[in-house]
């Protein structure tokens, strides 16, 4: 079992039905949520009006942005065309179950949105790239106050569903209009629990014999798969990532770095650069991501510096086969960005990867797809 608040977290989340005996949806405020949609969509809300939140996050495609740029989508072009930011956009499938960002019971960070947990809430995050000059990069709140006002239907729902005062104040605007892309996002549109693999548990679909190796591969004690990315022993409310945080070694993203002009010695240094963090023994490390959708969610690791799944699989085997390269480039693996602190006791627990586990690996994160996704999958 993984830390006890955790799992309260999860039980608060989730009801089990008798008959699906599936996960359900977050409680959600309907209405919120609609007036979030439409902010979703909404252009208007960048300084030059050509950036939504769907722009980064596509709702077609994965909630992702697979935008072509000269980073090879490694990380994602900001609403004035040119500003290229240092990490990759992060799936928002399945982000509204992220517990808000904390020390657990060991001490150890969990939780928090971005890659860094420095939005503590689902609210917080949604209030950052408005404002974010490489985003969004409304100038302040009153820049934002005065977009929505240009909108009749939109302060119209402000004053249905928030105070008297939310259209004056332009900070408290920010924060309604930041609940409300929340309360969107709690959606079933973002967490359908619908993939091949929550349908083989209902009963609704049999594995292929790969995806059934590759089920019991992820889940057993013969690699360390579940180490990090299982919350919770029950596989129907599988989230599959324990919300933790660790450095895995991950080289620098140099092109991306040539590209935004960002210098050689620049270190990303992850959850240390988390305003609530002071430990320096946090340098370095990101937060698990969830594997749902991972097989349509390229590229991979916080700043996209690989492009294939099966690449991360070698990744991680390169920590228990030595003599590996990277198969993306056949070369050697590059030196983590930041090292020191890795958490070698995960990395090599278990087994060595043989092609077999790896394409039964590949099969099942394959397996991990909503059902309105797979026809991204490639055959």
């Amino acid at each position: 079992m993984k830390a006890t608040a955790l799992v309260i977290f999860l039980l608060a989340v989730f009801s089990t039905s008798a008959s699906a005996q599936t996960p359900t949806s977050l409680i959600v405020d309907k209405a919120l949520a609609e007036f979030g949609k439409a902010l979703f969509f909404d252009t208007n809300l960048s300084k030059q009006r050509t950036q939504s939140c769907a722009t980064c996050h596509m709702p077609q495609l994965g909630f992702i942005d697979p935008r072509p740029n000269v980073t090879d989508g490694a990380v994602s072009l900001g609403d004035d065309g040119k500003s290229l930011g240092d990490r990759n956009t992060p799936t928002l499938s399945y982000a509204a179950l992220t517990p808000r960002f904390r020390l657990d019971t060991n001490n150890q960070h969990i939780g928090g949105l971005f890659n860094d947990g420095r939005a503590e809430d689902l609210i917080e995050q949604a209030k950052e790239p408005l404002l974010n000059p490489m985003e969004m990069a409304l100038d302040d709140s009153a820049m934002l106050s005065a977009r929505i006002h240009e909108n009749t239907a939109y302060t119209r729902h402000v004053a249905q569903l928030f105070d008297a005062d939310t259209l004056a104040e332009p900070d408290q605007l920010h924060t309604a209009i930041a609940r409300a892309l929340a309360e969107f996002e709690k959606t079933a549109t973002f967490l359908p629990f619908d993939s091949k693999y929550d349908r083989y548990l209902r009963g609704e679909y049999q594995m292929t014999r790969l995806e059934k190796t590759g089920f019991t591969l992820f889940f057993s004690g013969l690699l360390n798969c579940n180490g990090c990315h299982e919350l919770d022993t029950d596989k129907r409310s599988q989230t599959f990532t324990d919300f933790t945080y660790h450095n895995i070694g991950v080289p620098a993203n140099q092109r991306v770095r040539a590209l935004n002009g960002s210098t050689t010695t620049h270190r990303d240094l992850g959850l240390f650069d988390n305003p609530r963090v002071s430990d320096p023994a946090q340098q370095g490390k990101f937060k698990v991501p969830t594997l749902r959708n991972v097989a349509v969610t390229a590229p991979y690791m916080h700043n996209g510096v690989f492009a294939e799944l099966e690449t991360v699989l070698h990744f991680y085997n390169k920590y228990l086969i030595r003599d590996t390269a990277n198969p993306e480039t056949n070369q050697p693996w590059r030196s983590p960005e930041v090292d020191g602190n890795l958490s070698m006791d995960l990395l090599t627990r278990g087994q060595p990867l043989s092609k077999m586990h790896i394409d039964a690996l590949h099969a099942f994160l394959e397996a991990l797809t909503d059902r309105q996704f797979e026809h991204l999958l490639v055959e």
